[in-house]
């Protein structure tokens, strides 16, 4: 365990640095969201299984997921997975707010920087060799039908 001593900090920096790149609030850790996600992540590492919760189950609550080879990447090189989709981000409103023209590809990216998220709390666990990752987000990102950053679409 000590090797996530600092691990709140840093997924919380690594979040509010994409989100002022974005010009977005930043938004604050919730130890409540992390205890959810750390439950979450235990039972994916344990099972093997990689797969969101169930959407009802979480009561309005984002979820992004992340999985890897255990012991192998930081926190920043996990969370550069979901930022990394910002080169195929473009600026719109949910879900036409990709340069693929599918959402998916964005997903990640946009629950970080949705701009009425205002919490996050994560969790990481290893079993079977792998890391998982899982972050909680509140109130939930991408929404159909609303704006992605209301900066970005005044801009144009």
């Amino acid at each position: 365990m000590m090797r996530w001593a600092t691990t709140p900090e840093r997924l919380l920096a690594a979040h509010n640095m994409e989100r002022a790149m974005a010009r977005v609030q930043p938004m604050r850790w919730s130890s409540q969201l992390a205890a959810q996600a750390t439950q979450y992540a235990r039972w994916l590492a344990a099972s093997g299984r990689f797969q969101h919760s169930n959407r009802g189950s979480r009561g309005g609550i984002g979820e992004n997921l992340w999985m890897g080879t255990s012991g192998a990447f930081s926190i920043e090189q996990m969370i550069s997975g979901w930022t990394s989709e910002r080169r195929m981000f473009k600026p719109g409103t949910f879900p036409y707010v990709s340069r693929t023209r599918s959402w998916h590809d964005v997903g990640h990216y946009t629950q970080m920087i949705w701009p009425t998220t205002t919490t996050v709390g994560c969790g990481i666990a290893s079993a079977r060799g792998n890391e998982v990752l899982v972050c909680r987000y509140g109130p939930a990102g991408n929404v159909m039908g609303r704006p992605v950053g209301g900066w970005m679409l005044a801009a144009r």
